[in-house]
């Protein structure tokens, strides 16, 4: 027995170590509770999540998991597609987005927009961000305060782990 715990016990620590190591700082695998991001995402999709945002560049369109500056909420994860950038002007009018007043295209979209937002101005260190599910999300548009700061960003979405099978 002793054998045995000399020879699997350091390998099993070190296992665990690096799987909480890996977990915490490099990547994650992430379950989304809700619709918000229909019909890119659907309820319970797996995703894996990129942690290493200092490693990477966010541009607009990518799906980032962050905590939201919602209260009662700062503590939940949040899966939404990155809409505007530091610096950026976001407006919805008359069904369409508008970035920089620039029309964006989102084939990602199933359904046009049915509310009008803004125009507001992105803040430095922080982003904009909405659902594809638009109309029945709880994103930007909808929050107090519809920025997020850098520091609550978790990761970008890397994948999506339905889409494999």
């Amino acid at each position: 027995m002793k054998k045995f715990m000399k020879q699997w016990i350091p390998s099993i620590a070190i296992g665990i170590i690096l799987s909480l190591f890996i977990r915490t700082y490099v990547a994650e695998a992430m379950r989304v509770p809700t619709g918000s991001m229909i019909p890119t995402i659907e309820i319970n999709d797996r995703l894996v999540v990129d942690k290493m945002l200092w490693n990477s560049t966010l541009k607009h369109g990518d799906i980032v998991v962050f905590y939201p500056p919602v209260a009662g909420d700062e503590h939940k994860r949040y899966v939404k597609r990155l809409i505007g950038l530091p610096g950026d002007v976001i407006e919805i009018k008359d069904s369409k987005l508008y970035r920089n007043s620039v029309e964006v295209t989102e084939p990602y979209l199933q359904e046009a927009m049915t509310y009008t937002f803004g125009p507001v101005t992105v803040p430095a260190d922080h982003y904009f961000f909405l659902g594809d599910n638009r109309n029945a999300s709880y994103d930007a548009h909808l929050w107090s305060t519809p920025f997020v700061d850098k520091d609550k960003l978790i990761g970008k979405v890397l994948f999506d782990v339905n889409d494999l099978f």
